[in-house]
């Protein structure tokens, strides 16, 4: 499974792709920060990161896009910034079709160290340790997009084999209704 993980930010949107499945070793892809410059009008800003997301979704064809789940600071200027970049991060995977899956900050963090409270530098150790690399991506919006996608592999894989299965004995039920009829 290839994951697009995003960190969604006006200034700096974490992207990176994670290849892995359940249970074996998750080798990473690629990773960068998408940036954009506060003295650009937010709509441009909105179409440079449009632009990247898109590229990236082209280059890597991931099997699915995993984004970080808005919720509420005490700063509602860092706020609205968040939710329009990951609203364009959002739209861009849909329109492609991708499966999408929304993991909130502490999910990411419990999954990629264990610690829904850890902090970045912890993440950033988890990651580069997870990843076998020497050091953590930098910045730390980088890490944290990788996190995502990690994140994703591990539970998404694992939710898709839920579904799968309940999606069988539905089916498997449904069969033997009507056999019985």
């Amino acid at each position: 499974m290839r994951v697009l993980g995003i960190d969604p930010g006006l200034t700096r949107c974490g992207i990176g792709v994670v290849e892995g499945d359940l249970g074996r070793p998750l080798r990473l892809v690629d990773v960068n920060v998408l940036r954009t410059s506060a003295s650009e009008p937010v709509a441009e800003r909105l179409v440079t990161i449009e632009r990247g997301v898109d590229a990236w979704l082209e280059e890597y064809a991931p099997d699915a896009v995993a984004v970080e789940r808005v919720f509420a600071r005490s700063d509602s200027s860092t706020i609205m910034g968040t939710a329009q970049a990951s609203g364009v991060a959002l739209v861009v995977a849909a329109r492609r079709g991708l499966p999408l899956g929304l993991h909130t900050p502490s999910e990411v963090k419990a999954a990629v160290s264990g610690n829904g409270r850890a902090d970045k530098k912890q993440v950033g150790f988890m990651v580069a340790r997870l990843l076998r690399l020497e050091e953590p991506p930098k910045p730390a919006d980088a890490a944290d997009a990788v996190a995502l996608a990690i994140t994703h592999i591990w539970r998404g894989g694992a939710q898709a084999r839920i579904e799968a299965a309940q999606a069988r004995m539905s089916t498997a039920h449904a069969a033997a209704g009507r056999r019985s009829r």
